[in-house]
């Protein structure tokens, strides 16, 4: 590997941590950057997901201790997010490069669309969440946890913009509470993530010295995004994002 590769590499762990501390949807340069590197379609985001694990555990972290307090009300989120990550991740491991290739530019264009339209996803979420109260009826909770098995299985076959989405499903199961519905995001999140990326590894996708360079400068760029995110407003960074997966979706159209 060149140094160029490998600066291009760094530059996108750093930028994916950055906005995901603040915004999300660093999965945007992080894949992008591996398939400039050579990596094939799923090669590229199976070691994506791998490399910024430990930034998003971090992040997970954080919220311990609304986790802890929660613990038995996040059961049947957690296994709903178990399940859905596992299966996608499963097809993602079954899909071939060329078919997956064809798949790309109309995930990253709904991937997009969410992060553009996510102001209306959360005030939809909010409006359902406050609807619903701290009780929602068990129509409203099985539809949330359906809702969410749904987000699951996209987040374990490719996951960008799965926590904007995500979001929405919460609100039906947890209400409108912030802070409850975020801890509950960082959880299914996590579980999420670490069934692809124990199938990923086990199917033997990962590329192991990009997912170093990424996942060092993702974890680098995560504690960054912390100190500059209270200067930057998190709609600056949400329209950069925009703007990045507009120009990738373009590209891999026209490839």
């Amino acid at each position: 590997m060149d140094l160029a590769t490998t600066a291009l590499l760094a530059a996108s762990g750093l930028g994916a941590g950055l906005v995901n501390a603040i915004a999300g949807g660093g999965t945007f340069f992080t894949f992008s950057a591996l398939i400039a590197a050579g990596l094939p379609p799923i090669t590229a985001n199976a070691t994506s997901a791998v490399a910024v694990t430990p930034a998003n555990l971090a992040s997970a972290w954080a919220y311990r201790r609304e986790l802890a307090a929660n613990l038995r009300r996040f059961a049947a989120l957690g296994a709903v997010s178990l399940a859905g990550g596992l299966l996608g991740a499963f097809i993602l491991t079954t899909t071939d490069n060329a078919a997956f290739r064809l798949l790309v530019p109309w995930l990253l264009l709904f991937a997009t669309l969410l992060f553009a339209a996510s102001p209306q996803i959360v005030a939809l979420a909010r409006s359902i969440g406050k609807a619903e109260g701290k009780h929602p009826s068990r129509r409203a909770w099985i539809g949330g946890l359906t809702f969410q098995f749904l987000v699951a299985t996209y987040g374990g076959f490719f996951g960008a913009g799965m926590g904007i989405v995500m979001l929405a499903a919460l609100a039906i199961t947890e209400g409108e509470d912030f802070h409850l519905i975020n801890s509950a995001k960082h959880l299914c999140s996590t579980v999420i993530q670490l069934v692809a990326v124990v199938l990923f590894i086990a199917a033997g996708l990962v590329s192991w010295h990009e997912t170093f360079i990424v996942g060092a400068a993702s974890v680098i760029g995560g504690y960054a995004g912390v100190a500059f995110g209270r200067r930057l407003p998190a709609p600056v960074i949400r329209w950069l994002v925009i703007a990045v997966g507009a120009l990738l979706t373009l590209y891999f159209f026209m490839r």
